[in-house]
């Protein structure tokens, strides 16, 4: 890819790189500190508004719809407005977005709202939710360097299951303390501090395709277009089904896990551990993996595909909960193999398209773990839970490394990415 005189020039690559080696490229801490606080306020304000809906209705099931609302338009902004990711500067693209959330966080204190407004607004922050992530990504591609990048984009899955774990861990407790309201508003604060991290700190960098149409009607084509083209590949089509397919078939574990307890004869607290447990093997497997080099990683993807997988298995045999925490936290683990996949789906892919793809890539892969969810909590009113989620571990197994050796094989892909890098930019 062609750089400008504005554009910073890529960190240089260390041997065995790290979360060190990717904070220490220009503009990448405000990138990161942009993302770890909007992923804080995000959470909060789905803990708040359950719990404010709840308070206000009386009822689980519009409480429960808060997930529902924050979830689902992910597949439909995540196709819709994926060419914005493309078409824009990066960091504009960031900063629109974490305002237009934070102003509808804040008209969620609006007094007397109606709960389907507040609902509604929600969606919109879920809508944009896939564009800020695809920017996000996008950017990333301009200030680190082929084999940073994937450690980079590590070091964002980190922060989001570390903002998981610590923010349902104390969101209750916070907005027992301080209120629903006063959360809403520390996540429209802290949104409008990540748009001036995000428009103010990060380097500027330009679209990667910058000649598209700008129009609402344009955005929508682009966005078709771009799909279409990106999925024309079959081998770019299978690896993003891949990172879609780990975590969804994976999810089905967290979507049991109260099911699990009850069946294993455990308190119904006791699902916090299995809950946390995955999450907890992802930070810990993502940290690991990224200190390895390239070479390592790519090596590894298959083992990792397996890690991510197999553990599932053992629930055929029924283990008691700590053993059930641990098999789901190498599960967990194994979810680092995206570190070996990153490049491959990189190296294949045209950076004027690459935005449009890692908007659709996190959507997918929100969109996946939703379904899983809902389809394992249908199987597991007729199924018991471990049997539905020890089945789902083989399946899964079998399909991800299908997908893996029909779409591209460890070697072919990096020599072709090594022959991309020495062509002359168009």
């Amino acid at each position: 890819m062609g750089r400008t005189g504005t554009e910073p020039a890529p960190a240089p690559a260390a041997a065995a790189p790290g979360y060190r080696a990717v904070l220490r490229a220009p503009g990448t801490r405000a990138v990161f500190a942009a993302h770890a606080v909007s992923m804080a306020g995000k959470l909060a304000a789905e803990v708040a508004l359950s719990i404010l809906v709840y308070q206000r209705t009386g009822s689980p099931l519009l409480s429960s719809l808060v997930l529902v609302c924050a979830f689902a338009p992910h597949a439909v902004g995540g196709t819709a407005l994926s060419a914005l990711a493309d078409r824009f500067p990066p960091r504009r693209v960031l900063a629109c977005c974490d305002l237009l959330a934070a102003a509808c966080v804040a008209a969620m204190l609006l007094p007397g709202l109606p709960v389907a407004a507040l609902l509604l607004l929600l969606l919109c922050t879920g809508f944009v939710a896939p564009v800020t992530q695809g920017a996000r990504a996008a950017s990333l591609t301009q200030l680190l360097d082929d084999d940073l990048f994937p450690v980079g984009r590590s070091l964002l899955r980190t922060i989001s299951q570390t903002a998981v774990v610590a923010g349902f861990a104390l969101g209750s407790v916070l907005v027992a303390a301080v209120g629903p309201y006063w959360m809403l508003a520390a996540d429209a604060a802290g949104l409008l501090v990540s748009a001036a991290l995000a428009g103010l700190c990060t380097p500027a960098t330009p679209a990667l395709a910058p000649h598209g149409r700008r129009s609402p009607a344009g955005v929508l084509a682009d966005s078709a277009d771009g799909l279409r083209r990106l999925f024309a590949d079959r081998g770019v089509r299978r690896l993003v089904v891949l990172t879609w397919a780990v975590p969804g078939f994976s999810a089905v574990g967290d979507g049991l896990a109260v099911a699990y307890t009850a069946q294993a004869g455990a308190p119904a607290t006791a699902a916090g551990a299995l809950f946390t447990g995955y999450a907890a093997g992802t930070v810990l497997g993502e940290t690991a993996v990224a200190r390895l080099a390239p070479a390592r990683r790519r090596r590894l993807v298959v083992p990792l595909l397996v890690c991510s997988q197999a553990p599932l298995a053992a629930f055929l045999l029924e283990p008691p909960v700590p053993a059930a925490v641990a098999l789901l936290a190498l599960s967990g683990a194994g979810f680092a193999c995206n570190q070996g996949i990153d490049p491959l789906i990189l190296a294949a892919t045209e950076p004027a398209y690459r935005g449009r793809l890692f908007t659709v890539q996190t959507s997918g892969m929100m969109t996946a773990q939703g379904a899983a969810i809902a389809l394992s909590g249908a199987a597991g009113t007729v199924a018991a839970p471990g049997l539905v989620i020890g089945v789902s571990g083989v399946v899964g197994t079998g399909v991800v490394l299908g997908l893996f050796l029909r779409g591209r094989g460890l070697e072919a892909v990096p020599r072709s990415a090594d022959r991309r890098a020495r062509a002359p930019s168009p």
